[in-house]
């Protein structure tokens, strides 16, 4: 497994009326998530790169991809 040499710092969680989360299992599975994803797109950057592809577009591709997934949860305005 490829490991970052930068350390990430998880963010301070909240809701979506802008509290903190404090419940400290939801704490641990929300930045364990965060660390399996971010595990996962260095794998797949150091991939590409390793194929001879661009960082840049990478970069881009996985930030595109962030910023289309949809929540599951959201309510519809009908």
């Amino acid at each position: 497994m490829f490991v970052s040499a930068s350390k990430f710092k998880p963010p301070v969680w909240l809701t979506p009326e802008g509290d903190k989360v404090s419940c400290i299992e939801k704490l641990k599975v929300l930045n364990e998530n965060l660390e399996e994803i971010r595990a996962l797109a260095e794998e797949a950057l150091a991939d590409a790169v390793l194929m001879g592809c661009d960082e840049k577009q990478l970069r881009q591709v996985v930030s595109d991809i962030a910023q289309t997934i949809e929540n599951p949860y959201k309510k519809e305005n009908k």
